[in-house]
């Protein structure tokens, strides 16, 4: 009988989810993604996590829940360090703890560890072991891992091509671009990839931007070995990774990309958010020819305030450009 193994359609589906489709499909099993994010789904997320947890935990938890009853494994990684240097969100670290201990009725969690500062065969051993929870042949897990990896370069030289990660998903699996139109203006989006991609929590900012006549970048179109080069004229490097990369993103556009305007895109009640979005005000401080607007979103979060708010700002930048749109 085939496994399915179910993906919580959040987090870090939205940069992983071709590698791990592509392996665990490798090992023979069916693979059950949550679907896009509904208010229902928000609704089962909000009901069953802590309250003070931030809206993407919540969100998925909604997600776990949808694939109860449906799969026969959930496959949620402890993702610790991917990059040598900084660590994944805490939450991040005890999220299978989480949904193990907030579910009664739960599937068995594949919830293996992945920290590559435990050595340079750290990620294969990971997936190994997710490969022997199923209980398929070491052999068979190798291939699928290097399968996986060359899935993940694809993927992620699409995302330096200027493809977003739904785009990227739809190119990989249809094997045509989208039609990708040129804007007048071009901002830059920057924040969390689980809050700018999932188009229901972000309101569709980046549906909105476009369809507005902007060209949209983000973090995962940068340059990674650039961004890490970057200097951001800070004490000690940010601890955790993707409030990391959003830091170097922004000095890197504010002193190397011509740029008409930086968006924040934060979550209300994000830890390590307050931190960043602090530092990212005083960056566009020192770089006043750059226009620069936060926005934080929470579960409340309504289509009009947002939408109000995006018009204003593209607005705003095309007087002081002199483009009409």
């Amino acid at each position: 009988m085939t496994a399915r193994v179910g993906i919580p359609c959040s987090l870090l589906y939205f940069l992983y989810y071709p590698t791990w489709k592509t392996f665990f499909k490798e090992l023979g099993a069916e693979v059950i993604p949550s679907g896009d994010t509904t208010r229902e789904i928000l609704d089962l997320g909000v009901k069953e996590a802590l309250a003070d947890a931030c809206v993407p935990i919540k969100l998925y938890f909604g997600h776990v829940q949808v694939l109860i009853g449906r799969v026969d494994y959930l496959f949620i990684p402890r993702v610790v360090c991917l990059n040598k240097e900084t660590t994944y969100c805490p939450k991040f670290l005890g999220l299978p703890d989480m949904i193990r201990h907030t579910f009664r009725k739960i599937p068995p969690l594949i919830d293996v560890r992945m920290d590559v500062r435990e050595g340079w065969n750290a990620l294969a051993k990971a997936y190994e072991q997710a490969g022997l929870a199923l209980g398929v042949p070491r052999g068979t897990i190798a291939r699928a891992f290097r399968k996986a990896m060359a899935a993940e370069r694809r993927f992620f030289s699409l995302l330096q091509d200027g493809w977003q990660p739904l785009e990227a998903m739809h190119i990989l699996t249809a094997g045509t671009p989208p039609h990708k139109r040129k804007g007048r203006l071009v901002f830059a989006v920057l924040g969390y990839p689980y809050l700018i991609y999932d188009q229901y929590i972000s309101v569709g900012v980046l549906a909105r931007l476009k369809k507005m006549g902007v060209e949209v970048i983000t973090v995962e179109n940068l340059p990674l070995r650039a961004l890490y080069r970057q200097s951001v004229h800070l004490d000690k490097r940010l601890f955790w990774t993707l409030g990391d990369l959003v830091m170097r993103a922004a000095h890197y556009l504010f002193r190397h990309r011509r740029i008409d305007g930086i968006i924040h895109l934060t979550a209300f009640g994000c830890g390590p958010d307050s931190l960043v979005s602090k530092f990212l005000e005083m960056t566009a401080h020192e770089n006043q020819s750059v226009p620069f607007m936060s926005l934080s979103i929470d579960e409340h979060s309504g289509e009009a305030g947002i939408a109000t708010r995006l018009e204003a700002f593209v607005d705003m930048v095309c007087r002081k450009k002199e483009v009409c749109l």
